[in-house]
């Protein structure tokens, strides 16, 4: 039989080592440690879940002043790229004209700032669409000068008097309805007949000239134009446009006139104001009135030089 083999412990190294023993104070530092930890991924975690709560925020703020940037601007002068019907978006000139009628005739401000532009110029040539008393003073202020009124209502004219030997009141038709204005302004845009080069008001084929007037009115040199006429109230009565476009063309008759436009909180008077006028020539406002100084343009084509550029 074989010889038995002894027993013997090896020399290797244990793969499994036991800890030390390990002292109570030691014990009670441990599960502080623990407890860091702990604390430092719940702070990350937090901060994980704010990042996005943060970025939401700015978000909204974004959103709000966008919202108040729009709603606070002014809306610019029609595109003609698409249609416009008054019984979508230009609908909203029925609630400006009917909030304008119950405004009619100057604030104080707007008095003074047209008195002192007279006063200013005077003795002038004035030429007002329009008859409201107010402007019956204006006159009084133009003495030695010429002052004209275009008046479409007689019984205006009926109860107001000229008040001197060079005013005079004529009573004119103003045949475009208001709600025509959109066609109108395109109209003008694509015929050469309404462009400032045509000089002869009294012959164009523009379809916003007023072709009827006195004949003193195409003669002389006017130093002041005030448009306050017609009412344009409603959509169907007359409009200002022809209005504004025959005052632009008789301005760049003469070497320098001021076209003053009343209720320009109004669609009609804003876009037609912008379009013939051009706000690079727009010295002066008070409430309602725009003060535009026009130069003679003789060889310009177009009424706003600033914008001859245009995409349609």
């Amino acid at each position: 039989m074989p010889p038995e083999v002894p027993h013997f412990r090896s020399i290797v190294t244990p793969l499994v080592r036991f800890s030390s023993p390990v002292s109570p104070e030691a014990q009670e530092c441990q599960p502080h440690r623990h407890k860091q930890s702990r604390g430092s991924k719940a702070m990350n975690f937090s901060r994980t879940k704010l990042f996005p709560f943060l970025v939401l925020i700015l978000s909204i703020v974004s959103v709000l002043r966008l919202v108040r940037i729009a709603v606070t601007t002014p809306p610019p002068p029609p595109t003609l790229g698409k249609t416009c019907s008054f019984s979508s978006t230009c609908t909203k000139f029925r609630a400006e004209t009917n909030a304008s009628a119950n405004t009619s005739g100057l604030m104080k401000k707007e008095y003074q700032l047209l008195l002192n532009l007279i006063s200013q110029k005077a003795p002038c040539n004035l030429l007002i669409f329009g008859l409201e008393p107010q402007y019956m003073s204006l006159s009084s202020i133009n003495a030695g000068g010429i002052t004209v009124f275009l008046e479409d209502d007689q019984k205006k004219i009926s109860t107001l008097k000229p008040n001197s030997n060079t005013t005079r009141v004529y009573k004119v038709d103003y045949q475009i309805p208001a709600k025509e204005a959109y066609r109108l302004l395109k109209h003008a845009r694509e015929h050469p007949d309404c462009a400032p080069s045509s000089k002869l008001l009294q012959r164009s084929k523009c379809q916003l000239a007023l072709k009827n007037l006195p004949q003193e009115v195409y003669q002389l040199k006017w130093d002041v134009v005030v448009v306050d006429g017609p009412s344009g109230n409603a959509p169907e009565e007359p409009g200002r446009m022809s209005a504004i476009y025959s005052a632009s063309m008789i301005a760049r008759n003469a070497n320098i006139t001021h076209v003053v436009v009343h209720d320009v909180d109004r669609m009609i008077e804003k876009w037609f104001s912008w379009e013939f006028l051009c706000d690079e020539n727009l010295v002066s406002s008070k409430g309602r009135l725009w003060n535009f100084r026009i130069t003679s343009q003789s060889n310009s084509t177009n009424f706003c030089p600033a914008k001859a550029i245009r995409i349609e």
